[in-house]
């Protein structure tokens, strides 16, 4: 039995009302053909069947108002044949009762897969790609899709050993709590036994070998199969550090560099180069959606304004020299820049507070925490996972911590807590080369600052021209809130602090 669900209604659309049904209770249906017209204040919408079957039971008569995940119906699956026979003798019948008194026995030990909880304020995600099709055959615990919200990817896995049975195809969208399949038990996996008894004996040894190997990669995540796909790379060759024993998008990437590059091109110098299509559509991601929408909304909204300053490395670079061997031995962890900029941040933060608060209405909150967002970009976008309590941390707290949120982001492991709640921001264009740019404000913040990339240049350093390593350091700021010259005083606390870094140590 499959239900009939009400879809998502689109944004800020919270319900509808049955405007049609095209078929009653007995008729037979075609899977995706349509049975009901939902009317909204917007849109109307068809709801297709999920299956081949019979129209089991309407629950919402027309002019009902429904919320989306509602269940207007059900589809009892194979009850098609059944439904349309004259049944002129008795034995017909018989056979229908029959089929019919073991319908709820299969139903009864269906397992049902909804959407999980997907963190506040999340309301619905997209499907991604199944890594089974419907009939085959799962285990319990093993990943069959991930569900793209506009924050974070959600795993979805089997809640039992079965057959797997799809309720909801790739680029759906669906809300927690949905049905999105189920898991049938020993009566559904006896079904493809019995389909084709014959051939099994001569079949089995290629059949075997060809599942395993799908087996083995479909337990990637998709991010995952993407980059094994794109660059020819073998799974069972890759080392996977994953939280499950599983292999990590960055398992992949590093593994494109040892992987041997292919000689084939090089036999066939007279070929045609392959050319693909002059243009290409593809749907924005949900995570590429709200980043879009959030950084317009934060122009629209604040008062945005950048001031520019430029940092003497010197210091700072060969503190960093001296001590990264033994702070690495000590400390289990890299020393980078970033604790440095974090330590100069919290500091200026402390001496400048409207640069640590935001707007609310006619209100604004300063905040007497320091949760600093740092900037990660990932293939899907850019993520700004929160850093808590930066102020009370060390220099090696900071790396480690850094360290963590980053590779979470670039694992999709992100959870939403870690994603909310930040206080100010921090973004690195430096790491691609970047030379100056004009950061947008992370809103609901009043300030972000904009590191860059280091560059020997000329200075004049007491009358004479040097060369120094040097950065431009870009902070842009909530004019609302925070004035030129308190953003000016911010941005000169924190370049005084990198030039001289034993002042933070000193607290000065």
């Amino acid at each position: 039995m499959a239900d009939i669900l009400t879809p998502a209604l689109g944004e800020s659309v919270t319900e509808a009302t049955i405007a049609k049904w095209t078929k009653k209770v007995g008729d037979a249906v075609k899977k995706d053909e349509l049975l009901v017209e939902l009317e909204t204040d917007k849109v109307s919408l068809e709801v297709v069947a999920p299956a081949d079957g019979v129209l089991g039971a309407i629950n919402a008569a027309e002019g009902d108002t429904v919320v989306p995940g509602t269940v207007l119906g059900s589809v009892t699956e194979g009850g098609a044949a059944a439904a349309p026979a004259p049944a002129p003798a008795p034995a017909p019948a018989k056979a229908a009762k029959a089929e019919t008194k073991a319908a709820p026995a299969a139903a009864a030990s269906s397992i049902d897969i909804t959407v999980p909880v997907m963190g506040e304020s999340v309301a619905e995600g997209s499907m991604g790609k199944w890594l089974k099709k419907s009939g085959e055959a799962v285990k319990k615990d093993e990943l069959l899709v991930e569900i793209e919200t506009d924050k974070v990817a959600v795993e979805v896995s089997a809640p039992a050993d079965g057959v797997l049975t799809i309720a909801a195809d790739e680029g759906a969208t669906v809300t927690p709590g949905q049905k999105i399949g189920s898991i049938s038990g020993s009566g559904a996996a006896a079904a493809p036994a019995a389909a084709a008894p014959a051939p099994a004996a001569p079949a089995a040894a290629p059949a075997n070998t060809g599942s395993a190997q799908v087996g083995k990669n479909e337990t990637l995540s998709p991010a995952v199969q993407r980059v094994v796909a794109e660059n020819n790379l073998d799974p069972k060759a890759i080392a996977a550090t994953g939280p499950k024993g599983n292999i990590t998008k960055a398992d992949a990437i590093a593994a494109i560099g040892a992987a041997a590059p292919a000689p084939a091109p090089a036999a066939a110098p007279s070929a045609p180069r392959a050319v693909g299509p002059r243009e290409e559509r593809v749907k924005m991601t949900r995570l590429r959606q709200t980043i879009a929408r959030r950084l317009k909304e934060s122009q629209n909204t604040a008062a945005q304004l950048t001031t520019f300053n430029e940092v003497d490395m010197t210091n700072v670079m060969a503190l960093r020299a001296q001590y990264k061997d033994v702070f690495e031995k000590r400390h289990g962890v890299k020393l980078g820049f970033m604790s440095f900029f974090t330590k100069a941040v919290v500091a200026a933060l402390h001496e400048i507070p409207a640069v640590n608060a935001e707007i609310d209405g006619t209100d604004i909150i300063y905040k007497n925490h320091y949760d600093i967002g740092v900037a990660v970009g990932t293939d899907k976008g850019l993520v700004v996972p929160v850093l808590r309590d930066a102020d009370t941390l060390s220099l090696a707290g900071i790396e480690k911590g850094i360290g963590a949120l980053g590779k979470a982001a670039r694992d999709g492991a992100l959870t939403m807590d870690q994603m909310q709640g930040g206080t100010f921001t921090i973004t690195n264009g430096g790491t691609y080369g970047s030379l100056m740019s004009t950061p947008i404000l992370n809103a609901p913040q009043s300030g972000i600052l904009g590191m860059h990339n280091i560059v020997q240049r000329p200075m004049a350093i007491n009358g004479e021209v040097k060369i120094r390593p040097m950065m431009y350091l870009a902070l842009s700021y909530d004019h609302r809130i925070v004035d030129g010259k308190e953003a000016v005083t911010f941005l000169v606390r924190v370049k005084e602090l990198l030039e001289d870094p034993q002042r933070a140590l000193l607290d000065l």
